[in-house]
């Protein structure tokens, strides 16, 4: 019996002349950490939206536990078990901080009160529970990274898809970011991460995707990718090559 939660399968998606992914095929195993990395233009959001169900791929297949889901839209597959974070965050500004994660809640209960119960236990786990009364429009740019996150972990997902959820943090506020994604995957979470900071997503995923102009190019543990000559080509560049000649 496999051991994939998640399996993409041939899919290809175009806008019209333009193909942002072509032909690609992974799995995304139980309880391992993913890295989906890649220069602008990879093709890494695509594929994203194609595995939230934002958008059906053009060609090809999405498999979640075995369940074929290409046909079924981002609420849907938020009920199976699948849950994800924005690159840009997509926070409701004028509602309180629990209230936002209640959204979440309302996912897996229709009862207000266990709803917000759990958005409080989510804000405990992500060091929020402070400011739940809080207007998320007044929170901190980090505070609102990890608000995001809190809305996705309400919804109970198996699957959690992070879209660069360290971005525009100081080195400080990602270390406690990386911190937070090692203590989700210790509650026996799936993490499959989009994120541009290489010294960031390395030490922290299993194994890493690279995508380039849509086309998977290299996947394996972090410390072969680093080494593959098509991936410094790619993305790394030759400083990188230099360095670690």
């Amino acid at each position: 019996m496999s051991d994939a939660l998640l399996e993409v399968r041939a899919v290809t998606q175009r806008f019209g002349g333009l193909v942002a992914n072509s032909d690609v095929s992974l799995d995304v195993r139980k309880g391992e950490i993913l890295g989906l990395i890649g220069p602008n233009g990879a093709g890494k959001s695509t594929l994203f939206n194609a595995i939230a169900g934002v958008r059906k791929p053009t060609e090809g297949r999405i498999v979640f536990e075995g369940q074929d889901v290409t046909e079924l839209g981002a609420p849907q597959r938020c009920a199976l078990g699948i849950a994800r974070t924005f690159q840009v965050v997509k926070s409701f500004e004028t509602m309180s901080v629990v209230e936002n994660v209640m959204v979440g809640s309302f996912v897996r209960t229709a009862s207000a009160a266990e709803a917000r119960d759990r958005a409080r236990d989510v804000l405990d786990f992500v060091g929020l529970r402070a400011r739940e009364s809080a207007m998320a429009g007044d929170l901190t740019p980090p505070e609102k990274r990890r608000l995001e996150v809190a809305r996705a972990l309400a919804a109970e997902p198996k699957l959690l898809l992070l879209d660069e959820a360290m971005t525009g943090l100081t080195p400080a506020e990602a270390r406690q970011g990386v911190d937070l994604v090692r203590a989700i995957r210790a509650r026996g979470m799936t993490i499959v991460m989009v994120e541009h900071v290489m010294e960031i997503v390395m030490p922290l995923v299993d194994r890493a995707v690279v995508l380039d102009l849509g086309k998977l190019i290299a996947e394996g543990p972090p410390g072969e990718i680093v080494r593959d000559d098509k991936v410094i080509t790619a993305y790394l560049g030759e400083r990188h090559r230099a360095r670690n000649a």
